[in-house]
């Protein structure tokens, strides 16, 4: 059981610090706008995802006091 606490809360850690330093991610839609008989008209739309700076820190946070806790058991 520690182990896995333990193994979580750096996943948590890890999680929380890249989010810290990229701040976000993109990603491409693709759909089609229009089509006529056999002509298709693509559009491709990227769309971009901000994480908060506070969710980066409570991340690191929580995962820091449970990686605590876990050592103290």
């Amino acid at each position: 059981m520690k182990r896995t606490a333990r193994i979580a809360a750096l996943i948590v850690i890890a999680a929380g610090v890249v989010a810290l330093v990229y701040g976000g991610f993109s990603y491409t839609t693709e759909s089609t706008a229009a089509k006529l008989g056999p002509l298709e008209l693509k559009v491709k739309e990227e769309n971009q995802v901000n994480i908060p700076v506070w969710v980066g820190v409570a991340a690191v946070v929580s995962g820091g006091l449970v990686l605590l806790g876990s050592a103290r058991k």
